[in-house]
């Protein structure tokens, strides 16, 4: 049996792993999950777990200004911390859930596909906290201290937050939206926590980067959301042009900007994919 410990009680992401690994794999992974908040979490025994899967974050693409501290506090200090404590405590690997952010936002108009190239360059310090937390951990990674880092794109679910759930109320409501063409990579929390298990099953160091197999338009996302609520949506390309214009700004290009990941980079030995778009977005709408 593995005995993994999610550090980041009350996730979204680390309450569906949990889940999925008990209803699926009882036999196979005892699994806990550990409170992050305050100190208490530095006198708890680590050296009983094989894996320690880090979610704890703050995670907010525009964070104010006034919150800088906390994020470096909170997204980069106490991630290392963990993965310290964790490699003298004895556990044998590390998986920390880093952010498609650390590579900075794709643009209105323009393509923008990460390839093994790609240089890191966050917006802003939320993108920042997670490139800088990513780079003290790997220097604890050896042979007896495995480091995994996880940089997803957009994630969601049913119950998510985020875009998500802001473009999905968004199709079953308005009765017109653009037809500007735009790409992006997702990913759907179900294919997540199975691609965490094979990282754990296979002892995975290194930085991977999942995503569902298909490409997604916000356009292509509207029409299908508003199709399963059963809600008509008038397609008009009147806006496209202001909304070029207004690519500047941050919601704007969240919506209709292009971020892709090379599907190369996201490419396994083994399936995690367990569901298409189509599937996951009628499982997120409960449909």
């Amino acid at each position: 049996m593995i005995r993994i410990l999610i550090t980041g009680k009350g996730s979204y992401i680390g309450t569906h792993f949990m889940n999925y690994l008990k209803e699926n794999f009882p036999s196979q992974y005892e699994v806990n999950e550990l409170d992050m908040v305050g100190d208490s979490w530095r006198n708890y025994d680590f050296s009983k777990y094989d894996v320690v899967y880090h979610v704890a974050g703050l995670a907010h693409s525009t964070p104010d200004e006034s919150q800088r501290k906390l994020y470096y506090h909170v997204n980069t200090d106490l991630c290392y911390e963990t993965a310290l404590k964790a490699k003298k405590d004895g556990v044998k690997q590390f998986i920390f859930m880093s952010s498609i952010i650390v590579y900075g936002s794709g643009e209105i108009g323009k393509p923008r596909v990460i390839t093994k190239d790609t240089p890191l360059t966050p917006d802003n310090f939320y993108g920042d906290s997670k490139k800088q937390a990513e780079i003290k951990i790997n220097s604890l990674n050896d042979d007896d201290f495995k480091v995994c880092i996880i940089r997803p794109p957009m994630i969601y679910g049913r119950g998510s937050k985020g875009n998500y759930p802001l473009l999905a109320k968004f199709a079953k409501k308005t009765p017109i939206f653009p037809t500007l063409n735009n790409e992006r990579s997702m990913l759907y929390v179900g294919n997540l926590v199975e691609f965490i298990r094979l990282m754990i099953e296979n002892k995975e160091s290194g930085v991977f980067l999942p995503q569902n197999e298909e490409y997604v338009s916000s356009k292509e996302l509207v029409r299908l959301v508003s199709s399963i609520s059963e809600h008509k949506v008038f397609f008009t390309g009147v806006f496209n042009p202001l909304l070029k214009l207004m690519s500047k700004n941050t919601y704007v290009n969240k919506v209709f900007g292009n971020l892709m990941i090379d599907k190369g980079l996201s490419q396994y030995k083994q399936k995690y994919c367990r569901y298409s778009f189509e599937e996951s977005i009628r499982l997120t709408e409960g449909v």
